[in-house]
């Protein structure tokens, strides 16, 4: 959470009026982004790693009953006093609460009673907006920034459940999405070296595993000017790939043959023999000029070594996003066609931001002097920095003006039903 310099009387008022914005926003894009779902739909829980839809609502509405409203408003009467066990996630701070793995079995209360929920707080939070501490409005922001996090989340979690169905039913109908241009031959770019400063600046939000910025070191290098497309990925598929063991980590390796991996998550063949895609507009034919998704950091790094490359470091890759705006790019606005989509432009780099998550090579470990928030909010990054690799960028299913140069997100190295892809580097 950023924290604020002291504002005069016009600065603070401009800064509530931002706040309202933010919120409304960010509220009504999840209810949007539901519309279409049945009490069936946003119940079910697909498999441990994902939630359900019902409980991502309800989660994000309890995270600003809790750190908000309980805290900073003195009349506030909870909605529902069993909900903070239900929906509260990992916080050992805030009290008791249901396992992960039986988030599917709330059946109750209904997604129409947790649209209800969702209105009471939504109501109380707007009402008590203008008379909120600096540091309660810290919160709230950290909450819009948490409840983005969660949108994505729902979408990907939906999708792996819709996935599940031998109906493959869509969550929303689009175009085709077969292009007909192929992406320019792939390009490389040479990076920054030496000293560079990373992480965030401090000026705006940040997440606490942004900070502080600090210096590091970059060894002469260059990047993909764009990032690794379905047709690329099958010519890694057809020289056998997914057989050779020295392409693979140790690990990865042995989830190769236990889980009997041969192509992205998503991906099938049926009786055409054709591969197809899921997604959230249903099964069509892979677009073979859009980036590759849903791989796992096990399968970007053997086609890196395939390749005859490697994955960038996060300071590689933030070295050259610092000079490109985070709103441009393949980013979520609205319930529409969430999905990758081919390079396009001249630029010097592309697709930095948007499309798909891109794996590193680096292990998600704090920085120099990393501080904790204070408080129970002070779980939210820290404790998971172990055994996990950071991902950046955003995807197409990270809403607009969410991500930025320095923003670190982290998965286990098997995990791939995000939004997750490949962009190479190489030494120089």
């Amino acid at each position: 959470m950023q924290h604020f310099e002291p504002l005069g009387l016009h600065a603070a008022e401009q800064a509530d009026d931002r706040m309202r914005r933010l919120f409304m926003q960010v509220r009504a894009l999840s209810v949007d982004l539901t519309a279409n779902l049945s009490d069936g739909d946003a119940t079910a829980q697909s498999m441990p790693d994902a939630s359900p839809a019902k409980w991502h609502l309800a989660h994000t509405t309890w995270f600003f009953e809790s750190f908000v409203l309980t805290q900073f408003v003195a009349d506030y009467r909870p909605f529902d006093a069993r909900y903070p066990v239900v929906f509260n996630s990992y916080y050992e701070a805030k009290g008791a609460r249901i396992s992960r793995t039986a988030r599917g079995m709330i059946t109750r209360p209904s997604l129409e009673e947790i649209r209800e929920y969702r209105a009471y707080v939504d109501k109380a939070v707007y009402r008590a907006l203008e008379d909120l501490s600096p540091a309660a409005l810290d919160l709230v922001e950290l909450g819009c920034n948490h409840e983005q996090q969660h949108q994505e989340l729902l979408l990907t979690d939906l999708l792996h459940l819709f996935a599940q169905n031998p109906l493959v039913p869509a969550l929303w109908s689009s175009a085709d999405r077969t292009t007909d241009t192929a992406p320019d031959s792939l390009r490389w770019v040479e990076g920054t070296r030496g000293a560079v400063q990373v992480g965030h600046s401090g000026s705006g939000f940040s997440f606490d595993c942004e900070r502080p910025r600090h210096t590091t070191w970059l060894s002469p290098h260059e990047l993909a000017d764009r990032l690794v497309t379905n047709t690329e990925w099958l010519e890694f598929m057809e020289d056998g790939s997914y057989r050779r063991p020295d392409l693979w980590l140790s690990d990865g390796w042995a989830w190769v043959r236990d889980k009997a991996i041969e192509a992205p998550l998503y991906w099938g063949r049926g009786d055409s023999h054709q591969w197809k895609q899921f997604g959230l507009d249903g099964l069509r034919p892979i677009d073979l000029n859009a980036p590759v998704c849903h791989v796992s950091y096990y399968e970007a790094d053997a086609f890196a070594r395939w390749a005859g490359a490697r994955l960038p470091t996060e300071a590689e890759w933030e070295s050259a996003a610092n000079r490109l705006d985070p709103t441009d790019g393949v980013l979520l606005d609205s319930p529409a066609a969430v999905r990758p989509r081919p390079a396009k432009g001249r630029e010097r780099i592309r697709q930095l931001f948007g499309d798909v998550w891109e794996w590193t090579a680096s292990a998600f470990l704090p920085y120099p002097a990393y501080c904790p928030t204070p408080g129970a909010v002070g779980e939210y990054n820290g404790k998971f920095m172990a055994s996990q690799f950071v991902l950046r960028g955003g995807s197409c299913a990270t809403p607009r003006g969410h991500v930025r140069a320095s923003y670190r997100n982290f998965f286990y190295p098997n995990q791939r039903w995000q939004f997750t892809g490949v962009r190479l580097a190489k030494d120089l």
